[in-house]
């Protein structure tokens, strides 16, 4: 496949996604400080080290120099979900894509047509929803705006198989398919986690061996973060309950602070 990635970010789901696409030759990874980094090199190792020949044969190389990516055919978004942090990368990407280059967002909440605006590309711009952990998880939900060109949507489910995933095209609505669906159900877990004074093991045990869910649903949402959780949930009308909340603003965000429902 002839497509140059670059990605701009240096979190679980940037470095993820970096690994999986030296799949198609070499990768950019934007981080902003020399700090994240060096923090986005060991992560990128650590994938590079579970994945082995799968990772691929092309290599990941951390810059903090938004100029490094301009040769990038594929300029992928993957900050914080925050629509005015996304929105100021996504003008960054938009200022050094070349004429050509696509542009796309890792958002799983946002409006992918209100972030393309960013770009002044819309018609080079889609929603590439990957899931975390990038490497192990097959779906990728991808959403486009209204002035999305047919060879952006081309292109973009062409990239996915090539990262070797599986593209589902879906509606520019929030949350799209998945979390619209899965975070009604996270948050009545909590919810009734309080209004029944079970343990936040016992009622993960229920949903895991009754349902065959790999992780229960309190575990899922420490794993994703309940920063996160919240802000998702804000975004499809779905408030967070209190407990969750409550949690947040104690600066318990789950497993990247060693402690949410659970103590890590």
């Amino acid at each position: 496949m002839d497509e140059r990635i670059a990605i701009a970010g240096s979190g679980a789901i940037a470095c993820g996604l970096a690994a999986v696409a030296t799949r198609v030759g070499d990768v950019r990874l934007l981080a902003r400080s020399d700090e994240s980094a060096q923090r986005a090199r060991a992560t990128v190792a650590r994938h590079a080290e579970k994945l082995g020949e799968a990772m691929g044969p092309g290599a990941v190389h951390v810059t903090t120099d938004a100029g490094d990516l301009a040769d990038a055919t594929v300029l992928v978004e993957a900050v914080a979900e925050d629509l005015a942090a996304k929105a100021g990368v996504l003008g960054t990407l938009g200022r050094v894509a070349g004429a050509a280059t696509l542009i796309a967002t890792t958002t799983s909440s946002l409006s992918v047509g209100a972030l393309g605006v960013s770009t002044g590309a819309p018609e080079r711009f889609f929603g590439l929803h990957v899931f975390n952990p990038v490497p192990r998880m097959e779906l990728v939900e991808l959403a486009f705006g209204p002035q999305a060109a047919p060879s952006t949507r081309e292109r973009a489910v062409a990239l996915c198989e090539a990262l070797g995933k599986t593209p589902v095209v879906v509606p520019d609505t929030p949350g799209f398919v998945v979390n619209r669906l899965l975070f009604p159900y996270l948050f009545s877990a909590v919810a009734l986690l309080h209004e029944s004074g079970m343990s936040v093991a016992d009622v993960d045990r229920c949903m895991t061996l009754g349902t065959g869910h790999p992780m229960g649903p309190l575990a899922l949402l420490d794993f994703i973060g309940l920063d996160i959780a919240a802000a998702i949930g804000s975004e499809i009308g779905h408030p967070a309950p209190p407990a969750l909340r409550t949690l947040v603003a104690e600066g318990a965000l789950g497993r990247k602070s060693g402690r949410g429902f659970y103590t890590y």
